[in-house]
């Protein structure tokens, strides 16, 4: 099919809907995105882009061929216990390929700037309030009662997006019984090398790594608990409360804790992978088809990866609707089975005396194998 026939809407400036306007405009189509949010700003996140992603990054042409741009290769991952700080092993880097560091911020001017150079029109301010197909096109109405028509609309705005809603119905997702804190602090870690550190305790754990050069320090803290429920991830939290549930960890990353300013938490829940992502002019990319638990740091790859195949699938299709059936059929499986790697993942982090003992002995002598048990997901190339 020639997409520069085609005429796009894409719901979301995320990673996934900026990534998604870029690999179309790439293949030829003229797109608009259309952001709810008065302007594109982030609160302090990092990312960790695994080489599935990265490798999109590089065919779009948003990061060097050799190395990440702005991003911070790693050198693979630190574990700790949490009373003192001890190390329990250290992961090396994928064989895949290295993963790298970024803030989120940065990952989005970085998408932005190459999309607004392609020719992709950004429209901000557009909260989006209802999908339709009418002869032959599908619209998107926005609060401020504009009708945007377009040959193709692609949902990219997260896991409560409204056309995800509007293809499968209402869901009622599962409370994990984890909160997350997300924080970034100035400074970075006294380990000079550029990796992960995972904290493991009992009912909780702390991932740090640094971003912006090394010149900040991301924090994720989760921890057990059923008292909080708000599922949105931008919730203004309190760093004293942040300090007091994990005030038994010890070693640096309690002097991180100390250091944290502004937090902000969430509750995780989990989503089903949706069973209907498209219906020929209506299709759903990244956390909108497949939200995912944090803890295999696969979110923002997986859309990248959406963003790639949709292009592809829809540029050798006879027509739209072939395009999106191939796209869904191409991406369900694999999405499934990351999305089930990151939930098996969530329990992994939090054993009870003795299991942590246990956990953290088996850590110790088979941590360089482990690593390579998800080769898989990490060596995984959608370019070729």
């Amino acid at each position: 099919m020639h997409l520069k026939e085609l005429n796009v809407t894409v719901v979301g400036a995320g990673i996934g809907g900026l990534a998604t306007a870029l690999a179309l405009r790439q293949a030829g189509a003229r797109v608009r995105v259309l952001e709810q949010a008065a302007e594109l700003t982030e609160i302090g996140a990092g990312l960790q882009i695994s080489a599935n992603g990265m490798v999109v990054l590089r065919a779009l042409g948003v990061v060097p061929q050799q190395g990440g741009g702005p991003g911070l290769r790693a050198e693979g991952t630190l574990i700790r216990d949490f009373r003192t700080g001890r190390r329990v092993t250290t992961m090396p880097p994928p064989v895949a390929g290295p993963t790298y560091y970024f803030h989120r911020a940065d990952l989005i001017d970085l998408l932005r700037s190459a999309a607004e150079r392609a020719g992709v029109s950004l429209m901000l301010g557009q909260q989006v309030t209802a999908y339709d197909v009418r002869d032959g096109q599908a619209l998107v109405e926005t609060s401020d009662g504009s009708v945007h028509h377009a040959d193709l609309v692609i949902a990219a705005d997260g896991g409560r997006s409204l056309l995800r809603e509007t293809l499968v119905g209402a869901e009622v997702p599962t409370f994990t019984g984890q909160v997350a804190w997300r924080a970034t602090i100035s400074g970075q870690q006294s380990d000079m090398a550029p990796r992960a550190v995972l904290t493991m305790g009992p009912g909780r754990h702390i991932v740090t790594y640094p971003v912006r050069g090394g010149t900040r320090t991301n924090i994720v803290a989760v921890e057990e608990r059923t008292d909080w429920r708000e599922e949105g991830w931008r919730h203004q939290g309190n760093p004293n409360d942040l300090r007091a549930r994990f005030s038994g960890f010890g070693g640096e990353v309690a002097e991180q804790l100390a250091a944290v300013e502004t937090v902000h938490l969430w509750a995780l829940f989990l989503h089903p992978v949706a069973r209907r992502w498209q219906d020929g002019q209506l299709a759903l990319v990244g956390d909108a088809a497949h939200p995912t638990l944090p803890f295999m740091a696969q979110g923002a790859c997986l859309a990248l990866e959406d963003a790639w195949v949709l292009s592809q699938c829809l540029a050798r299709a006879s027509d739209t609707a072939t395009g999106l059936s191939e796209y869904e059929a191409t991406r369900k499986n694999r999405t499934q089975s990351v999305v089930a790697a990151a939930s098996e993942n969530a329990r992994n982090f939090h054993f009870k005396s003795p299991m942590r003992q246990i956990a953290q002995l088996g850590l110790f002598v088979l941590g360089p194998r482990i690593a390579r048990r998800y080769d898989w997901i990490y060596g995984h190339d959608v370019t070729r």
